[in-house]
């Protein structure tokens, strides 16, 4: 059944309560943003450009950088609007595509950065069976799993969401169109919706992180077998650019969708979305690219065949 409020649309509440705030994240998301979009398309480009980067790692790092272009086009733009003027409203229908479009995105996030812990074991404990075992073919199944996951997760989790009875007052209290919030802005019964975002948060969220800490426990005890330090510096540095990402992502996801019910922990879960939506996307490619060392020297081949270009 439908809801009387879904033609009305929504009112995002957001932080109003802090007008003075506002116009700073305003100024901080559209900074956010530029960042991202500049620093995922350079990763995107030089790992088709650059031939050295036509390896499994960069691959997945590239589908990675695609994924939180779209991810937070998704939302930021809307959220812009909303930071800078008293106009706070989102169409049932804009609301339902960004719900849409969020939810399968983050969990094919949560599968992708599973896959890419596994290609970082393998590197680290298998590397003399590293090129048989993580094969082109595998990488795009691998990846194609990953994106067809998210698609079938916000399938089944965006309808019945979407179906609540909503409150008359169709205030949403968040920046965006999130199923803990619609959950909160439902007057009816929420036991099947609250039980679906359990059963997902465990499968995309709590298994697959087990899995890459299960994965870098692996990789931490064949680092620590090798002799030499100059070894154990390439090995963590191999790892260590994935496990910052991995550390800031799961940390927001599980301060949004797995907080407990109280009115401080929903204030703090708004900034910790805000984060989850705006500030990892735009920390990723920084992190590849402040710490990895291939990146920079594709970033300065690509330059210089620029300049060499331009000369001749």
């Amino acid at each position: 059944m439908g809801n009387q409020s879904s033609p009305e649309g929504f009112l995002l509440l957001g932080f109003s309560e802090h007008p003075g705030l506002e116009k700073i994240l305003f100024l901080v998301v559209l900074t956010a943003y530029l960042l991202t979009l500049v620093g995922n398309t350079l990763i995107i480009l030089l790992s088709v450009l650059d031939p050295k980067l036509h390896s499994p790692m960069y691959f997945f790092l590239s589908n990675l950088s695609f994924l939180d272009l779209c991810f937070t086009t998704s939302c930021v733009p809307q959220m812009l609007v909303n930071l800078w003027g008293p106009k706070k409203t989102i169409s049932f229908l804009g609301c339902s595509v960004q719900l849409f479009i969020f939810l399968s995105l983050g969990a094919t996030e949560c599968i992708l950065l599973t896959v890419m812990a596994f290609d970082r074991y393998v590197a680290v404990c298998q590397p003399l069976h590293y090129a048989t075992i993580i094969h082109p073919r595998l990488c795009w199944q691998l990846a194609t799993v990953a994106w067809v996951m998210g698609l079938v997760q916000s399938v089944v989790q965006t309808p019945p969401t979407l179906h609540l009875p909503f409150c008359p007052h169709r205030q949403i209290d968040d920046f965006l169109c999130e199923v803990p919030s619609l959950i909160r802005l439902s007057c009816g019964d929420t036991s099947y919706n609250e039980i679906q975002l359990a059963v997902s948060s465990v499968i995309l969220v709590v298994i697959p992180l087990s899995f890459i800490l299960v994965s870098y426990g692996a990789i931490g005890r064949a680092v620590l077998r090798i002799n030499s330090a100059k070894g154990r510096r390439k090995a963590f540095g191999t790892c260590s650019s994935h496990l910052m990402v991995v550390i800031l992502f799961y940390s927001s996801v599980i301060a949004v969708y797995l907080q407990p019910k109280n009115p401080y922990a929903q204030e703090r879960g708004k900034f910790f979305g805000l984060f989850y939506a705006v500030g990892t996307p735009s920390l990723n490619p920084l992190i590849y690219t402040l710490r990895n060392k291939e990146v920079k020297s594709a970033f300065r081949r690509l330059l210089g065949k620029d300049r060499h270009s331009r000369e001749n």
